[in-house]
């Protein structure tokens, strides 16, 4: 089949688009306002933008009365943000936080959650995510959609502080993700966990191209 986005003439009854991207990561993102107000929210439309230093994105769309997202305007009034891992043992206050709408209901309360002090950033972390990152806001982009008075805001942040459960580092020092079993998004209303792994290296290939994959430096001891 081939189908024009902007026609969406293709037929079907669920719009196609978001299924065929995935399976997506979840960035589970908490900000505080500015008057102290602690919001947490999932957004599937997130990755990492680079690692020397680390940068990750997520983008959300305004509500349809054209307002920005909690996440969006606290990230940009405050100046920061945590990146906080969804897991599949998680996944139950993944899905509550992103249902609430209120911007005076803290969703970390709500979803019976434990606020963690971040070290270097006022948000705090989610205690029970086995992965989190502290962010100081780089930039956010505006991407405009199709409907009049929306648009996609794309928050970029640089991760200034990373906290790992080290209950998820095996012995050999590699993040075991079959334990922590991150959650994703697919389609429609489906999600899934990482439950298989396995490695893909190239034969001949060169230590400094090994480096570059796990995000290390060239030239420094531990990679």
């Amino acid at each position: 089949m081939f189908y024009e986005p902007e026609k969406n003439d293709h037929g079907l009854p669920h719009a196609p688009f978001k299924s065929c991207i995935v399976p997506r990561p979840i960035a589970w993102i908490s900000t505080m306002s500015r008057t102290g107000q602690v919001n947490l929210a999932p957004f599937s439309q997130c990755n990492i933008l680079g690692w020397d230093p680390p940068y990750i994105m997520f983008s959300a769309n305004t509500h349809f009365d054209g307002r920005r997202k909690d996440s969006v305007a606290n990230a940009e009034e405050t100046g920061e943000f945590v990146f906080n891992m969804a897991t599949y043992a998680l996944r139950d206050a993944v899905v509550l936080s992103s249902h609430i709408m209120d911007s005076g209901i803290d969703e970390m309360a709500a979803a019976k959650l434990t606020p963690a002090a971040s070290r270097l950033v006022k948000p705090p972390r989610v205690k029970e995510s086995p992965i989190a990152f502290e962010c100081r806001h780089f930039q956010t982009m505006v991407v405009p959609c199709d409907t009049p008075g929306t648009f996609n805001s794309l928050v970029v942040g640089r991760v200034v502080g990373v906290h790992i459960d080290d209950e998820v580092i095996d012995k050999s020092g590699k993040l075991d993700m079959l334990k922590v079993r991150p959650l994703a998004r697919m389609g429609y209303l489906d999600y899934t966990s990482v439950t298989d792994i396995f490695e893909l290296r190239p034969e001949g290939i060169p230590d400094r191209m090994i480096i570059g994959m796990s995000g290390g430096k060239p030239g420094s001891q531990r990679q």
